[in-house]
């Protein structure tokens, strides 16, 4: 999505940013990267997600960019402690 566009995006054009998104993050999940910010800070331990990084980022509204990378580690988080929740009670 470019930055002067002012419209909110259409229905084909969400559907195009969660698809690019869905394949950025199964790149993440391949090579066990949680956070998408350690693809910012060290490109190189994800060099065949960049690509689809760039599409997903080109794709989608920057503040829905954000949203889902940080909806994506706080995901994992509550994974993890729902099954640590789990293993505390006994259950």
């Amino acid at each position: 999505m470019t930055a002067e566009s002012t419209k909110p995006p259409t229905r084909q054009e969400r559907q195009h940013c969660w698809k690019l998104r869905d394949e950025y993050f199964a790149c993440l999940d391949r090579l066990t990267i949680v956070d998408p910010v350690i693809v910012e800070k060290e490109p190189e331990k994800a060099k065949e997600c960049l690509e689809k990084k760039s599409k997903y980022e080109d794709a989608c509204v920057a503040s829905w960019v954000e949203y889902f990378n940080k909806r994506r580690v706080l995901d994992v988080k509550q994974r993890e402690y729902l099954e640590f929740s789990k293993q505390q009670s006994g259950k």
